[in-house]
């Protein structure tokens, strides 16, 4: 009689079962997935805050640049949770978030905020004028930039053109208003340019005078290291008109 082999007290091998490194690519994988909502998510919680397309720019920038710690202290704090929750930190009141750093105007570039009202535009001239020599305001009702001394702020007004007329005294033409911004670019410390007349300017003179003027600026603040900051209200222009201004500009908003 032969011997018969007893039972294998191991269950046979699951025809189911998963390589051995299938736990480690789904716990991957959920991670992962993890980051990239809390990366969208804080994206998308700027863009409704009103952030422009530079500033979102800014601030992601910084976000990577102590990604690395926050990566470290996501490790740590699975690595080992706290055992009781620390209920002095519950019941405090919650810290006030600091404020969003505002990037400042890059030397030698051209802005275009497409707004109803000045507004972004004005504050973004208002934090940055001070690094420049002198802020060049052009404008039919010129705004308040109350972070720079008025004492460096100089107000160019549109002339309007009046058959056999001249403008009122102190207002320019666009080719006087080129002539001063060229003076003030290559001073001392450059010049950093702001306009929101460009819907005038295209109306009572043209279309095409008002992109010269623009395409004018931007080349001397390219060339001198200054800026340019302009605002104009889309609804003002036709689809085609506005495409052609925006192509003038570096950066659109």
């Amino acid at each position: 009689m032969t011997d018969r082999s007893p039972p294998s007290s191991s269950p046979p091998a699951s025809s189911d079962a998963g390589p051995p490194d299938e736990e480690y690519a789904e716990a991957y994988s959920e991670g992962y997935g993890e980051g990239l909502r809390e990366a969208f998510r804080e994206v998308l919680s700027h863009v409704g805050r009103g952030h422009t397309v530079g500033e979102i720019r800014v601030l992601v920038e910084s976000r990577l640049a102590r990604l690395r710690d926050d990566v470290a202290s996501k490790r740590r704090s699975v690595l080992a949770p706290p055992r009781r929750p620390a209920w002095g930190a519950l019941l405090r009141p919650p810290a006030r978030p600091e404020p969003d750093p505002m990037p400042r105007l890059a030397r030698g570039t051209s802005y275009l905020f497409r707004e109803d009202r000045p507004r972004h535009a004005v504050t973004f001239v208002s934090r940055s004028g001070g690094e420049y020599g002198r802020v060049v305001c052009v404008s039919t009702s010129p705004p308040n930039f109350p972070d720079v001394p008025k004492n460096r702020i100089e107000v160019l007004r549109l002339a309007l053109p009046t058959p056999g007329l001249g403008g009122a005294e102190g207002e320019l033409d666009p080719g006087g208003l080129g002539g001063r911004i060229k003076e003030a670019t290559e001073a001392s410390g450059g010049a950093l340019v702001y306009l929101d007349a460009l819907e005038v300017m295209s109306t009572e003179y043209s279309l095409d005078t008002a992109l010269k003027f623009v395409n004018f600026v931007t080349a001397q603040v390219a060339r001198t290291g200054s800026a340019f900051v302009a605002s104009v209200d889309p609804g003002t222009l036709e689809e085609r008109d506005l495409r052609r201004l925006q192509r003038s500009f570096n950066i659109v908003s």
